[in-house]
C-alpha cells in the first residue's frame, strides 16, 4: 500500500472512478491502495473505483481496477478503462483510438473525439461473452401499461 499524499484524477463515467497513473502496474498494490481510495473521504458517501493505469504508447494502456461493489480488483472495467482512457488523453498521453489491456488479458478499444469543453462520440469496442444463463418465471416480467395492456408477452432466454 502507497503511504503518503495520492495524485489522482477523477471522472463520472456513468460511475465514479479514480485513475492513478503508476510506473510498476504487476508490482502495483490494486487490493491496498484500491481500497483506501475507493473508501476516502473525499468521494463519500458513495465511495469510487479506482484504477491504475500505465501508458505504454501513445495509443496504448494497461489498466487494473478495484471496483466498488466488488470491494476487489476485477478481471475488466468497461467505464474504467473509458475513464483511463479519457484522462490519460487530456494529460496529452495519448490519442484516440487508445488500446486497453486489461488484467485478464482482454484489449478493449476506446474512440473519442476531444474537444475544449470535454469528450464527444465516446465509445468502447471489446469482446463479449455468455458468462451465465438462466430462467426467469412470468411473474417477474409480466407488467401492464397505463391501459392494463400486457407490455411484455414473450421473453426468450
Amino acid at each position: 500500500m502507497e503511504a503518503g499524499p495520492l495524485a489522482v484524477s477523477s471522472i463520472n463515467t456513468g460511475v465514479p472512478h479514480v485513475v492513478r497513473f503508476v510506473d510498476d502496474l504487476v508490482g502495483c498494490d490494486v487490493f491496498g491502495t484500491g481500497r483506501l481510495i475507493r473508501y476516502h473521504a473525499h468521494f463519500q458517501p458513495a465511495g469510487t473505483n479506482a484504477n491504475f493505469v500505465r501508458v505504454l504508447d501513445g495509443h496504448t494502456i494497461a489498466v487494473r481496477t478495484y471496483e466498488r461493489g466488488v470491494e476487489d480488483e476485477t478481471l475488466a472495467c468497461g467505464t474504467g478503462s473509458v475513464a483511463a482512457a479519457l484522462i490519460a488523453a487530456r494529460r496529452g498521453l495519448v490519442a484516440s483510438p487508445v488500446e486497453v489491456l486489461v488484467k485478464s488479458g482482454e484489449r478493449l478499444k476506446i474512440f473519442f473525439k476531444e474537444t475544449d469543453a470535454g469528450f464527444e462520440n465516446v465509445y468502447l469496442e471489446g469482446g463479449a461473452k455468455v458468462v451465465y444463463q438462466g430462467l426467469l418465471w412470468g411473474e417477474a416480467y409480466k407488467n401492464k401499461n397505463s391501459k392494463g395492456e400486457d407490455i411484455c408477452r414473450q421473453l426468450n432466454v
